[in-house]
């Protein structure tokens, strides 16, 4: 049976989120309702391609019924093949040594076809902000979609179509380090949230000059610690989401992203 093309057939998805931290999974119906409890696990390093998959086959026996499956993970990813993805290329994780190894693994591997090929499903593979945008926006005008958590996750997209991915967390910014450094969870909990919220002000009013949004979405983790009086002072077209768009955004992927 095509279930893609059997519409008396509720398509159950389940939709994992790889972050640098933690991985995030539940099955969902196609109205985003939750099927089973959201699942979180540490995210376990060293963590090459192999082990994504050992995971997956975990998270799967874990999991009810599904017919489909989005996943969500850091990085330039091209049509489901990694051109580069942070994290994962460490020895132990964020902010850790960078293994060579690990490095020639993910560079180029194809996640969507290998995932594909293990579980015989279709399946989605995009960078997590991108997940994450597709359960937020509304399809008008230019809107941008920034995640913060281990770093800084960013989508764009133009009447509801997805944009082609921009890195925007290893632009520099002040000179010395990158976005995805100044404003990610080790300066957060350097600087508590206060300070740190002063940094996401600041990096709002400098991207809107370069992007003039119509509305910017600001999700993820630690869009929660945020301070209410920077949060004020943000304007209207900013909108805080909460991170679990990053799991019911897979299953709207599906609309958005699989023509």
């Amino acid at each position: 049976m095509n279930l893609e093309s059997d519409g008396a057939k509720e398509l159950m998805t389940l939709c994992i989120d790889f972050g640098g931290m933690s991985v995030k999974s539940s099955v969902l119906d196609s109205a985003g309702t939750l099927h089973s409890q959201a699942l979180q696990i540490p995210t376990p390093y060293p963590f090459a391609p192999a082990t994504l998959l050992e995971l997956l086959d975990t998270i799967s026996r874990q999991s009810p019924h599904f017919d489909r499956i989005t996943i969500g993970m850091p990085g330039m990813i091209r049509h489901g093949v990694v051109v580069h993805t942070p994290h994962y290329i460490n020895t132990r994780g964020p902010r850790t040594k960078v293994d060579p190894e690990l490095q020639k693994l993910w560079g180029g591997f194809d996640v969507a076809q290998a995932v594909k090929d293990k579980f015989r499903l279709p399946t989605l593979v995009f960078n997590d902000a991108e997940i994450h945008g597709a359960g937020v926006v509304v399809g008008s005008g230019l809107e941008v979609v920034l995640t913060l958590g281990t770093g800084l996750g960013f989508a764009m997209f133009d009447g509801g179509k997805l944009a082609p991915h921009i890195e925007l967390s290893h632009a520099p910014i002040r000179r010395s380090t990158s976005y995805d450094t100044w404003i990610g969870e080790h300066e957060r909990r350097r600087l508590g949230d206060s300070f740190w919220s002063r940094r996401i002000r600041a990096m709002v009013a400098d991207l809107y000059p370069v992007f003039h949004w119509d509305r910017l979405y600001i999700g993820g983790g630690n869009s929660r610690r945020i301070k209410t009086e920077v949060l004020a002072t943000l304007g209207e077209e900013v909108v805080i989401v909460p991170n679990s768009a990053g799991i019911i955004g897979g299953v709207r992927a599906w609309s958005l992203f699989s023509h």
